[in-house]
């Protein structure tokens, strides 16, 4: 279908420089054919027959060059064509016969579809030529044999295929050019599309990466400078009766602010398109040392240096933190079990406290607990809790080991 459109796009153009030059050959013919020829045939001069016969073709052919455009309506013409042609070759010589009809031909070679259609009319010519060459002998009363016949037009058929051949491989390589520009274009197009498309994208994902740190901000950062907040104030009421417990409530405070700078730390780093040029393990040792740093607790841990994309990397940090500042809030606890192993096709994470625990039917999750769930989804993994009264909380996490492509 794009095919045959195109050809219908480029026929205009090729009809629109052709046709002059055939119809501007066409008189050129005519006209010396006309003076050519000043025998008389029949007792009537030449050229009595030959004006008005070559007036009509020129009448015709221009009408059928610019006035007809489907082939139905120019198959009359091509027929009064035939009878004009077998009219000037029996009066005259058979001088500039075949290039009339070459000239015919070129106007149907210039407006055929497809090659096949060029091939049966150069077919149909050659014999009509033969016929016509015929008769005309007839008329004259000179007796030719068909090898006579053969013989005598050998020139003009040789130049009718040839003109066939050269016409035909113009026009076809007018038409393959035309395909290959068009092509060329439309390569061009769809490449700036795709660069438009792909400036758009890079856009619309540098926006959708703000807006996801943004959240993370809001959520973790947020969510710990909120906890802090609670910890000093339940620290100040309880400063004066319990002691102990302001001091635990201060070190937790103490804790989730950390935690809470660091994740700042990370966001910038992240708004920033600088990446740290550390290790998951590297991390997450880095957690635990600000963990335990001034706050009494005690966390041992066994940890394989595992690799991660970016967005997994962060949640395994994340739930590294929040559970461990879950466990010294709301369990008591003064000491944690942290572990990160590389299941072969999963990573398997487990962190557990020695607080006072709980009845698992009546854990409610809050805000954080709530968030594991639906970013380990999101990230192709899931995430469970172990909890009884007096024997602490475990929080279990398995992620999928990235695949060759997972964006960072």
């Amino acid at each position: 279908m794009k095919r045959v459109n195109l050809i219908q796009e480029e026929k205009p153009r090729l009809l629109r420089f052709g046709l002059p030059v055939v119809y501007c050959l066409l008189v050129v013919v005519l006209i010396t054919l006309i003076v050519l020829n000043h025998r008389s045939y029949f007792g009537i001069p030449a050229w009595c027959v030959n004006v008005p016969v070559a007036g009509m073709l020129l009448i015709e052919n221009a009408v059928k060059f610019w006035g007809f455009k489907n082939y139905k309506a120019k198959i009359v013409c091509y027929v009064f064509d035939i009878l004009c042609l077998m009219t000037l070759t029996i009066f005259s010589d058979g001088t500039l016969i075949s290039v009339l009809y070459m000239i015919i031909l070129s106007e149907f070679y210039l407006n055929s579809k497809g090659l096949g259609g060029s091939i049966a009319i150069c077919v149909s010519s050659i014999v009509l030529f033969l016929i016509t060459f015929g008769i005309s002998a007839l008329f004259k009363r000179q007796w030719l044999s068909l090898t006579q016949i053969f013989t005598n037009a050998f020139n003009d058929l040789i130049l009718l295929i040839f003109h066939f051949l050269i016409v035909n491989f113009a026009v076809q390589l007018f038409r393959k050019n035309k395909e290959l520009a068009s092509a060329v274009e439309d390569v061009n197009k769809t490449n700036e599309k795709l660069r438009i498309a792909y400036e758009e994208l890079k856009e619309i994902t540098a926006l959708e990466e703000r807006q996801r740190i943004a959240k993370d901000i809001h959520d973790t950062a947020g969510h710990s400078i909120t906890t802090v907040i609670m910890q000093t104030e339940a620290a100040k009421l309880a400063v004066e009766n319990d002691p102990q417990e302001a001091k635990r409530r201060i070190a937790a405070a103490n804790l989730q602010a950390k935690h809470a700078l660091e994740e700042l730390r990370e966001s910038v780093h992240l708004l920033s398109g600088v990446s740290r040029e550390v290790t998951l393990k590297e991390e997450i040792l880095d957690v635990i040392n600000d963990s335990t740093d001034g706050t009494g607790i005690v966390i041992r841990c066994d940890v394989d240096d595992v690799t991660l994309c970016d967005a997994k990397r962060r949640f395994v940090l994340n739930t590294l933190k929040e559970g461990i500042s879950n466990g010294l809030r709301h369990g008591n606890a003064t000491a944690f079990y942290f572990e990160l192993k590389n299941g072969g096709d999963r990573v398997e994470f487990m962190l557990s406290d020695n607080g006072c625990g709980m009845e698992l039917s009546s854990l409610k999750e809050g805000f954080g607990l709530t968030g594991m769930h639906a970013r380990a989804e999101s990230l192709g993994g899931s995430v469970y809790f172990e909890t009884e009264p007096d024997e602490g909380f475990e929080i279990h996490l398995n992620l999928p080991m990235d695949e060759e492509g997972d964006k960072k």
